[in-house]
């Protein structure tokens, strides 16, 4: 988007990373938020959504100038809400401005009518001073010249304009109408900038310079601009944590898309924008181009391509399936043989994240296999995602990505026993983290994982059950190869420990209960 010129106030178009142009107004940000350091932007509050974010200039446009464009390129159900509330808000603005033009009116007349009496004022203080110049003249030349002097003065201004002599603006400084150019914000936006957002959320704690994680980060790839979407019908099977957010982003960005799970509940709030239901997982292969998947574990992996009714039923010559799971790279490996072996095509694509980074199509993807179908899933995986790494033959991706969870389970743990240990030994938990937080090792990850252990608060982002599970298999892999992994081992024990408290569907940062109890 070109850069415009743009003031608080104003109605936009907003691009935010890989969303579609949104329209908000340009507000004040909170008062304990700073502005980003770099480029210029402006704080936008996006209607019909709870979203606000730090805007590039660039990516602004004026909504009226731009508004057939925009509503031509977008037609959920979600953009028109936002549109509509767009309009009942200029309706209500436009309210406003009647009643305020028609204030304005009077008061102008009221202005007049002064003027006007001080224009008579002064026009007999003129005269006035002329009798008093023609008795004056008739005194000495010295007393003529004081009273000429001071009745001239008197009478070149009325009693307003000499009011006006006086004013701030005359003396350099702006009235303060003009000096305070805040925008009476209505109750909803208020609440909005002080809470957290639908789509961006500012975790609690997270410092000012870091900025919020989905916000900071989603607006880093905006420089990759609008997707265009695959004209490839897509399905997705299993609308865990993770698959949630992925559908969501691409039925977002334009994408065709068939959504199955277990469970079918969780289809319909996706059935409401806009996805189509599939009965089975064999049926939506069969009616998809693309099939991705993203269970929980090797079983259920297996299960959803060997079972009744099953993905590989539905396989057929051309076919593709992209498993998205975390699982190991034997598992994958004998998935790839048998979708290949009926004419079918292969990725593993399994995905670094958790649920905050899947809403914000924040995903890091790791693929391995068909180089074309990778290919082929570019505007998905620009959806989803924030990047992608294609990793050559079917296994890599999966070793990979137990590597990259093994590192953040073992940290994960670690954070846990350093807090514990502070609490023990009579030291501050907060103080701790502050000073993590100024050191080498800070991190969103860090930080809102100590806010969890500080406030109490486990509501699952990954659940803890699945990196345990990730952490066996990562040893296991180490195994495989005989080499050790004694780090991985010891923090495998403490989340075994803390899902024997009952803490699997908790949040990994449960984990710290393992040492309290």
């Amino acid at each position: 988007m070109a850069a415009v010129s743009l003031r608080l106030g104003d109605l936009v178009w907003g691009k935010l990373g890989r969303y579609p142009p949104w329209p908000g107004k340009i507000v004040n940000p909170p008062k304990d938020l700073k502005k980003p350091r770099g480029k210029k932007c402006f704080f936008v509050k996006f209607f019909g959504t709870e979203d606000h974010a730090w805007i590039k200039v660039e990516q602004l446009k004026p909504y009226h100038a731009h508004k057939e464009e925009m509503i031509k390129i977008n037609k959920g159900k979600r953009f028109q809400q936002a549109v509509d509330a767009v309009e009942e808000f200029l309706k209500k603005a436009k309210g406003k401005d009647q009643a305020s033009s028609h204030n304005s009116s009077e008061e102008k007349n009221r202005r007049n009518s002064s003027e006007e009496r001080g224009k008579q004022s002064a026009g007999d203080e003129k005269r006035k001073a002329g009798l008093s110049e023609g008795k004056l003249k008739k005194s000495t030349g010295e007393g003529k010249k004081r009273a000429s002097s001071v009745s001239s003065e008197r009478g070149s201004k009325s009693p307003l304009k000499r009011a006006l002599d006086q004013s701030p603006r005359k003396r350099g400084r702006p009235p303060k109408d003009e000096k305070d150019l805040t925008i009476p914000e209505s109750s909803t936006v208020k609440r909005v900038m002080t809470g957290t957002v639908a789509g961006f959320k500012w975790p609690p704690g997270v410092s000012e310079e870091t900025g919020s994680t989905s916000i900071q980060a989603a607006d880093s790839t905006a420089v990759n601009g609008s997707i265009t979407p695959t004209d490839k019908k897509i399905g997705f099977l299993g609308l865990g944590l993770m698959g949630s957010g992925i559908v969501s982003n691409l039925l977002k960005m334009g994408h065709t898309v068939t959504v199955w799970n277990r469970t079918a509940e969780k289809c319909d709030l996706f059935i409401q924008e806009g996805a189509r239901l599939g009965r089975t997982p064999a049926e939506v292969v069969s009616t998809c181009d693309i099939t991705f998947a993203c269970v929980s574990d090797p079983k259920a992996a297996k299960d959803l391509v060997l079972g009744p009714s099953g993905v590989l039923q539905g396989i057929r010559p051309g076919k593709c399936y992209v498993d998205m799971s975390t699982v190991d790279a034997d598992t994958v490996t004998e998935l790839a043989q048998v979708i290949v072996s009926r004419g079918g095509r292969f990725l593993e694509a399994p995905v670094s994240g958790n649920q905050q980074l899947s809403n914000d199509g924040m995903l890091v993807i790791l693929a391995a296999g068909d180089r074309g179908l990778y290919e082929d899933c570019s505007s998905c995986f620009q959806a989803m995602g924030k990047t992608s790494f294609f990793l050559g033959e079917v296994g890599n991706a999966a070793k990979m990505m137990l590597i990259v969870n093994m590192v953040q389970g073992s940290f994960m743990a670690t954070i846990a026993e350093g807090l514990t240990l502070a609490q023990v030994t009579g030291q501050s938990q907060q103080t701790l983290l502050d000073i993590l937080n100024q050191g080498q090792l800070a991190s969103i990850f860090l930080d809102q994982k100590c806010q969890n252990i500080l406030q109490g608060n486990f509501k699952p982002d990954f659940y803890l059950k699945y990196i345990q599970k990730d952490l066996r298999l990562a040893i296991a892999l180490g195994d495989s190869v005989n080499h050790p992994t004694p780090m991985a081992a010891a923090a495998n024990e403490v989340y075994k420990r803390a899902k024997a408290l009952d803490q699997s569907d908790n949040d990994m940062s449960a984990v710290y209960r393992a040492y309290i109890h």
